[in-house]
């Protein structure tokens, strides 16, 4: 679970989020949406510990960021970036382990147990048989999978991702978008990604969390469809967003 209690954050005289208090629950999945600048990408990085520049609180499972370790961080939360890895020869399997460096002693050992968890991990996203390929030959659907499942690995409560299915085609978005709910429903994670697609946030995510004017909403799906919110959000586009909320 995230919990905000009265939090800020912004830069230089900007405001981004003002006095926000909300939680995201475990065994849930929720997409984080907004216009460009609204604070997504600040928001989950104060979350993952990357920007201490915020005032109130951000708890992760119960327990303070301002009080946790990097190392003790890493136990609770995993992040996956935008950006694909560019690591010459380095295989999927490899970049997976990575995963599993909170827990190996001090030489990166890993345990029969270690490769196990790389092992379901790499099977849960579908690309077992990808292990030894190296991640620079694989196409960029099959190299965000690398990253989830590098994640799955870390063997976290919660999980946040920026933009996970940025640069995607549509197939795959939502081939991505459906591993992300099975593991927040099946293995009761408390996952949380920011995406410009809004379809993907409408059709796998529990809950919408949308952030306006310095404020963040955080409701069920069918609840934010009828709030009136993603309308003021994307005044623009009235038609399409309609057509969406109907469908």
């Amino acid at each position: 679970m995230i919990s905000l209690a009265d939090f800020s954050i912004g830069y230089d005289d900007k405001i981004l989020l003002d006095k926000i208090s909300t939680v995201f629950n475990d065994g849930s999945l929720t997409a984080l949406i907004g216009r460009n600048g609204a604070g997504k990408s600040t928001l989950l990085r104060a979350i993952c510990g990357l920007n201490p520049d915020y005032s109130g609180n951000i708890y992760i499972d119960g327990k303070n960021l301002r009080d946790l370790s990097s190392a003790n961080l890493s136990r609770l939360l995993a992040f996956v970036h935008t950006k694909r890895p560019h690591i010459s020869n380095m295989t999927c399997r490899n970049i997976v382990s990575l995963g599993r460096t909170p827990y190996t002693n001090w030489i990166g050992q890993l345990s029969e147990t270690d490769n196990n968890l790389i092992d379901e991990a790499l099977n849960y996203v579908g690309m077992l048989s990808f292990s030894n390929r190296k991640i620079d030959s694989l196409s960029d659907g099959e190299a965000q999978r690398i990253m989830v499942a590098r994640a799955i690995a870390q063997d976290t409560p919660v999980i946040v991702l920026d933009e996970p299915t940025s640069f995607l085609d549509l197939p795959t978005r939502f081939e991505l978008g459906e591993i992300l709910k099975d593991l927040a429903h099946q293995k009761n994670k408390t996952i949380l990604f920011s995406t410009h697609e809004l379809d993907i946030a409408l059709e796998m995510s529990d809950y919408i969390a949308l952030i306006n004017d310095g404020k963040l909403y955080n409701l069920p799906v069918n609840e934010m469809k009828k709030s009136g919110l993603i309308q003021s959000l994307f005044k623009s586009s009235a038609t399409y967003i309609s057509h969406l909320l109907d469908s």
